[in-house]
């Protein structure tokens, strides 16, 4: 199962009724907050998030309303009791933007570990949850990202029991390794079914179109991708600032095989994104507009 929660959906800067682009990830207990924009502390406390299960901040670029909140959200985390590490991931630079931005907050009581990624990176977070990375198209260095939960095969305990094989020892076969048992050598594939789909959510923003994204979101079952112009006569502004329309946000999700699409990071000049939702609907029809404190809970499809 994985959680999420919308902090924002808005893009350059912070409205009264529009914070900026920001998300919670959440599967177990660690929480991922990818981009952190100005007011991010402050949406976060319209929702019942705990500040203190952020392990890891992913952020997409350094552009300020995606980084600008850094020291506030740093600050709220460090009073909510957390003394574990803390890692930051971000695009070459984050480690001087994040060293100046935290002058203010210079007393922490966690480690804060930088790690600046290129784009095709993959790193398994503490709880199991893994992120990947992928090289995209804006003005300046931009990663989108993926976060995947990864699914066992089923166990057949009755198959294990038929066998007489300890069940102390199942666990480490569902985790893939062999058992000895009697001088005989039990494998996972003699009591694991066969594959099962994971669970996977794609974060894409800020990027004009590139032909790797539809692969790197694919069988999604979220995309959660930038649309900062609705209009599509607006292409041509789009893709001069590095962004995107709605209709080629759809077309993306729908050349991945997305399950679903929520539409982010809105341009101020567009004050109802609504209006203009008919011209990803048409699309891709599984698309809506991103709002503020919306929670989703992604499960595995049969359960």
């Amino acid at each position: 199962m994985i959680d999420l929660c919308l902090l924002g959906t808005g893009g350059m800067m912070p409205l009264p009724e529009r914070w900026l682009s920001a998300l919670l990830v959440r599967s177990q207990r660690d929480v991922v907050l990818v981009d952190c924009g100005e007011g991010t502390q402050v949406s976060w406390r319209y929702s019942n998030w705990n500040f203190r299960d952020v392990g890891t901040i992913a952020l997409t670029h350094l552009h300020a309303d995606h980084v600008a909140g850094i020291a506030g959200v740093l600050f709220m985390i460090a009073h909510s009791n957390r003394s574990e590490d803390l890692t930051i991931f971000g695009p070459p630079g984050t480690y001087q933007v994040v060293q100046a931005l935290t002058i203010v907050v210079p007393r922490l009581p966690f480690t804060v570990r930088i790690v600046e990624l290129e784009g095709g990176e993959t790193h398994t977070l503490p709880d199991g949850l893994e992120l990947s990375t992928l090289k995209v198209d804006h003005r300046i260095p931009c990663l989108a990202y993926r976060f995947t939960r990864h699914r066992a095969p089923k166990f057949d305990a009755e198959r294990a029991r038929a066998l007489d094989i300890p069940i102390t020892l199942w666990g480490t076969l569902q985790s893939g390794s062999s058992v000895d048992v009697d001088g005989q050598t039990f494998s996972p594939d003699q009591v694991l079914g066969p594959p099962r789909s994971g669970l996977s959510v794609g974060f894409v923003t800020d990027t004009r179109v590139t032909s790797d994204i539809p692969n790197f979101v694919r069988d999604a079952e979220l995309l959660i991708c930038e649309g900062t112009y609705g209009d599509p006569e607006l292409r041509e502004r789009a893709e001069k600032r590095g962004h995107m329309v709605f209709d080629q946000a759809a077309t993306i999700a729908r050349e991945a095989n997305a399950r679903r699409l929520i539409l982010t990071h809105f341009s101020p000049a567009m004050l109802d994104p609504d209006n203009y939702l008919h011209h990803a609907q048409a699309i891709f029809r599984h698309s809506s507009i991103g709002q503020a404190h919306q929670t989703i809970t992604l499960s595995f499809r049969d359960e």
